[in-house]
């Protein structure tokens, strides 16, 4: 983007998934010479948080942490549900961002994710998912969350994967957010579209960046999870980047 040369890149997870889902991006980053930081939002991963306390305002404090920490603007990649949290974070911190990378990942002008999914039926989420009892959190059910986000995976990425997967609060994909040019709205974008997606079709992946123009748009031939049946690829795109 631009002659800027990025040396930092905080990435950050998608539902259901930790920080464990970068496992084999981190080094290959850190080997090409940049800077890696992949935190858990709260609830996921390793991180303690109590569903009934995991929001959208929880998940930007906690990357909002994260930039505070770091001596330059960042590359912010954010996968699947973290694009909303970029685009959260990015109205609070824009200074501390060089550039927003949506890997097929929720690109909207401030609408909820739930709201967004809910204009693609295609998705194998979209009648995919177990609602806890109590309403606050969901997973996704046994018979389609290998062909909705491992189809391409080995199987032994995707039992690894499957192993590490947490019930995800819906507070934050139900929550909408306030895009202003002096943030989000203002900061460049890039989007890393996947090609064969059964989770956020590509349908849908095109019609986002179709409403919210982004200042590159790269392809990868994987499924919802490049970063286990693509990661060559993946990085050598995020390096373009």
């Amino acid at each position: 983007i631009g002659n800027a040369v990025v040396s930092t890149f905080v990435l950050v997870h998608g539902a259901w998934h930790g920080s464990w889902c970068w496992e084999r991006v981190v080094p290959r980053l850190e080997a090409a010479g940049h800077t890696v930081v992949a935190p858990d939002l709260p609830g996921h991963g390793k991180d303690p948080t109590p569903i009934a306390d995991v929001t959208l305002a929880r998940y930007t404090d906690r990357i909002c942490e994260v930039l505070d920490a770091q001596t330059e603007p960042v590359a912010l990649v954010g996968h699947s549900m973290g694009g909303i949290v970029l685009t959260a974070v990015a109205e609070k911190r824009p200074m501390k961002i060089r550039v927003l990378v949506y890997l097929a990942a929720f690109l909207t002008g401030g609408e909820s994710l739930s709201s967004t999914m809910a204009q693609e039926p295609t998705s194998l989420l979209a009648d995919g998912l177990k609602v806890a009892p109590d309403g606050a959190s969901a997973t996704v059910r046994e018979d389609v969350v290998i062909p909705a986000f491992y189809g391409r995976c080995s199987p032994k990425d995707a039992a690894s994967a499957l192993s590490r997967l947490v019930p995800q609060a819906l507070q934050p994909v139900g929550s909408e957010i306030s895009i202003t040019m002096h943030g989000a709205g203002g900061l460049p974008r890039v989007y890393i579209e996947c090609l064969d997606d059964r989770a956020v079709p590509l349908e849908l992946q095109r019609r986002m960046v179709a409403t919210h123009p982004c200042e590159a748009v790269f392809s990868v031939d994987a499924d919802h999870s490049p970063f286990y049946s693509a990661v060559d690829e993946l990085c050598e795109t995020l390096l373009q980047v």
